[in-house]
């Protein structure tokens, strides 16, 4: 039963990305892809996972309502390991990291895209309430980790070349086409799992909070706060079907010592932050520790401030394996 409840979702750290920090500035909100829910291993137990995201949208707000495209599209594609260990029955950490093979705004006239390491996270999990019987489970998990920026948050693309002495002129690429926001985030986390073992049928919610931290271009991005509610069954011991309705909220962009983001970073702070509300299903097969699985993210409601790319729909693919080493 503890490996059964323990694995409710893959956890994508930081992959999943918000286009409520601006249609041209965008940047990750949450670190935890899909906002999946993890509780802790046992003891001594390991998890090592990778998965794939692919993100692609064309469609741009303005509010709830949907207007003309300022550009093309957005996409993303981005793979993303874990590497976790129990190191007591209540405490789990895991080290995770992630990596964009390609990531940018296409356009016929000016695309602008990337590719690289973005962010590592150093992810505890602390266990502060367990208790199971035959006929139920309660299990309680609060978490704390760092996000340490890797990747570039600064890459720049040549805008004009003097005809007459060649010198070439720079503009910082937009926050959504860069690796990371730059900023040590601090990232806080609960979990809640009720699980009814006689029915095969398990009710948990999370909720997440990504305190933003400053970058050397005296931005920060706008804080992160989600709220997920889960229901999930097991078909044959091995199938695993789960639904997911989450709320998310992005506040809007900062500067710092009097920045003008507009002016400098063509940034428009009026257009940054965002609030929605996303369906998740979720479809898993385990066997000898081993777990594949697959996940649709769908937005049932966006609102944007200003003017904004939109969430589209977006799939995640994955597998984890867990084992004792010893």
């Amino acid at each position: 039963m503890k490996q059964l409840v323990t694995f409710l979702g893959l956890s994508l750290l930081f992959s999943h990305l918000s286009f409520g920090q601006g249609c041209c500035s965008g940047g990750s909100a949450s670190p935890i892809a899909g906002g999946t829910s993890q509780g802790v291993l046992n003891i001594h137990q390991m998890e090592i996972a990778t998965s794939f995201q692919r993100i692609n949208s064309g469609t741009f707000r303005t509010g709830h309502e949907v207007v003309d495209p300022l550009f093309n599209h957005y996409r993303s594609e981005y793979s993303y390991n874990r590497l976790a260990y129990g190191v007591t029955k209540k405490l789990t950490v895991s080290v995770e990291a992630g990596y964009y093979w390609q990531r940018g705004q296409y356009d016929d006239a000016d695309t602008i895209k990337t590719r690289g390491i973005g962010d590592l996270i150093v992810f505890p999990r602390y266990n502060i309430y367990n208790k199971a019987t035959d006929d139920k489970v309660i299990d309680v998990t609060l978490g704390a980790g760092i996000k340490i920026p890797i990747g570039s948050h600064n890459d720049s693309t040549v805008v004009f070349t003097n005809p007459f002495t060649g010198r070439q002129t720079y503009a910082i690429d937009p926050p959504i086409t860069q690796l990371t926001t730059g900023g040590v985030d601090a990232i806080f986390y609960g979990f809640f799992l009720r699980g009814f073992p006689l029915h095969n049928f398990r009710l948990f919610a999370n909720t997440i909070y990504i305190r933003k931290g400053w970058n050397s271009l005296d931005e920060k991005f706008g804080d992160y706060a989600s709220v997920g509610l889960f229901a999930s069954t097991t078909v044959k011991t091995k199938f695993g079907l789960m639904m997911q309705v989450r709320g998310e909220w992005v506040n809007h962009m900062h500067s710092r010592n009097d920045v003008d983001l507009l002016a400098k970073y063509n940034i428009d702070q009026t257009s940054t932050g965002m609030r929605r509300l996303i369906a998740a299903p979720q479809v898993s097969y385990s066997k000898k520790g081993i777990t594949v699985y697959v996940m649709a993210e769908l937005p049932l409601y966006e609102h944007v401030n200003g003017t904004q790319i939109g969430m589209a729909p977006q799939y995640t693919a994955g597998l984890s394996y867990r084992f004792f080493p010893r």
